[in-house]
């Protein structure tokens, strides 16, 4: 994961981002602002991987803003570093452990 941790700050260097409506219509109706998203993706872990999704494989990142955990999902065009941004939500307490990071059994 440490590559795929790598390429991501390498599509972020390179502001190599695509925006999908639905992770803006997220962000609005979350009220999660783009200062709490690039938040997240400074220091962020990956706690899920879905290698097998289409056309790129996408992640689950846990990262934190004004001390709040957000979870962002994103797909990493690996060939040509583009990171797509797919949704992003506060991890309900409900589904997750404290850290966020493990979902319920």
């Amino acid at each position: 994961m440490k590559e795929v941790a790598k390429k991501i700050a390498e599509a972020l260097e390179k502001q190599s981002i695509f925006w999908k409506d639905h992770f803006l219509q997220r962000m609005l109706q979350r009220k999660i602002t783009m200062k709490n998203i690039f938040d997240v993706l400074e220091s962020f872990e990956i706690i899920e991987e879905y290698l097998d999704d289409k056309p790129f494989p996408s992640y689950l990142l846990i990262g934190h803003s004004e001390k709040e955990p957000i979870h962002v999902v994103l797909s990493l065009n690996d060939e040509d570093v583009e990171l797509y941004m797919i949704t992003v939500y506060r991890p309900d307490k409900k589904m997750w452990d404290e850290t966020y990071r493990r979902r319920k059994k």
